[in-house]
């Protein structure tokens, strides 16, 4: 295949197969790579595009994130991700996605005033907990009960009416920290605790999680802006597994609800959502300082199966940009809940140091990113690994919500049907069972 551009005409890419020739426009985005448009690719030459796990393939026109994995660069609407968890509140980060610009005052508040009174759920939600077993795992009843909201609000699945995806929009992010929290305390056996409307989104989270009923929760700033900064952080990651299997889903006209819920469930895997939990579990096999070298040999050799976990990105092949930001939480929050000597976080420390410097990673250039520290983080605060990717959910909500919109509201929106390289059996005649 050859680009071309023909002066005053678009570019093209032409492509040759079997004596016949094809050109292909080569449409350019605000950022980033061009693509080349192959959907007449059948009807001109007779074939389609082999991409497993679509590494390689534009799926959709996007307005909201931008990433550049060789420069680690993340992008909303424009704005860095640097800034955004710095400076901005969730509530800003959340107007954004789904408006396109950051609200002024009077934006926000009526913004924030509308998200606040969305965050009860039915009361019969809470009688819906009680089929659960106490030990499921909370992203199992995080799932069920995202999807059951569909029957609690069967509007929503009317989504040609604009209003009903607003609503529906809201209703979701306002609802899921209600639902996360409500998943923890119902594994532990405690009172649910709901919402309150004086707080913010971070610190209602933090005290629907760690509020008793015979004893009130403080909320500490610092917690509570780390707390922020990470529902920044994984607000939203582009065309991800989740947020593809989203999009996927909502292109059938299925209600949001389920498509949150189908979200969810693909979050839930250990090569996705499930990473920050791997770290810990990654440091808790190493033990201590003096087992770490025999670890780094291991994870050298292709053959051992053993994964350095926390290093590296499938997108970012330098550095990943949120894990700077989440270093610096990270620290902050040990310093202010006076964790001096935790043997997990000196183990990390010291993992870091040596692969940072080791010329083995340092070609393969796998860095530390954003799930290396967000699991101490979150182990500090007193978060349960079981949680970790609960709370991955609860922040990226607002993506998987801000994407769904874009895509049910873009002319021209079809139904997802990949294709597939057919490997299996040519056609055969049928053997009656009496004579095979």
């Amino acid at each position: 295949m050859s680009a071309s551009q023909n002066e005053g005409k678009q570019r093209t890419a032409t492509l040759s197969l079997d004596g016949k020739t094809a050109e292909f426009p080569v449409l350019s985005g605000t950022l980033g790579q061009d693509v080349i448009d192959i959907r007449t690719l059948p009807a001109q030459l007779g074939a389609f595009t082999f991409d497993p796990g679509y590494g390689e393939t534009a799926s959709c026109n996007s307005k909201i994130t931008f990433i550049d994995g060789d420069k680690g660069i993340l992008l909303h609407r424009g704005y860095s991700i640097a800034e955004l968890a710095e400076n901005a509140t969730f509530e800003e980060v959340i107007y954004l996605l789904l408006n396109g610009e950051l609200p002024d005052q009077n934006e926000y508040k009526k913004f924030t005033h509308t998200l606040t009174n969305h965050t009860l759920l039915h009361e019969q939600i809470r009688n819906f907990f009680n089929g659960f077993r106490r030990d499921a795992h909370p992203m199992a009843m995080l799932c069920g009960t995202v999807g059951a909201l569909a029957a609690f609000y069967p509007d929503a699945g009317d989504i040609a009416i604009k209003a009903n995806r607003q609503l529906a929009a809201m209703r979701l992010i306002a609802k899921i920290p209600t639902i996360a929290a409500w998943t923890y305390k119902y594994s532990l056996g405690e009172a649910l605790i709901y919402p309150r409307n004086d707080l913010n989104y971070a610190e209602n989270f933090l005290s629907m999680m760690f509020t008793r009923v015979s004893e009130p929760y403080k909320i500490n700033p610092v917690l509570a802006r780390a707390m922020n900064r990470i529902l920044i952080l994984h607000a939203d990651h582009e065309q991800n597994a989740s947020t593809s299997t989203v999009r996927m889903a909502g292109s059938t006209g299925a209600n949001p609800f389920a498509c949150i819920s189908a979200g969810i469930a693909a979050l839930w895997g250990p090569a996705h959502g499930g990473a920050n939990e791997a770290v810990l579990k990654m440091l808790e096999k190493i033990g201590t300082k003096e087992n770490i070298p025999a670890f780094i040999k291991q994870v050298k050799d292709k053959t051992s199966g053993v994964k350095l976990m926390g290093f590296g990105h499938r997108v970012y092949k330098n550095f990943d940009p949120r894990a700077k930001i989440m270093q610096k939480t990270c620290y902050e929050v040990l310093d202010e809940l006076g964790i001096k000597n935790d043997p997990l976080l000196d183990l990390a420390i010291e993992l870091e140091k040596i692969a940072v410097t080791d010329e083995y990673f340092v070609q393969r250039k796998l860095y530390p990113n954003v799930d290396f520290y967000s699991g101490i983080i979150l182990k500090a605060m007193g978060i349960p690994t079981s949680m970790f990717t609960v709370l991955f959910a609860l922040a990226r909500t607002t993506g998987w919500v801000s994407q769904w919109l874009e895509m049910v509201e873009e002319p021209g929106q079809r139904i997802s049907r990949p294709r597939q390289l057919y490997t299996g059996s040519a056609p055969r005649a049928f053997v009656p069972f009496s004579e095979r």
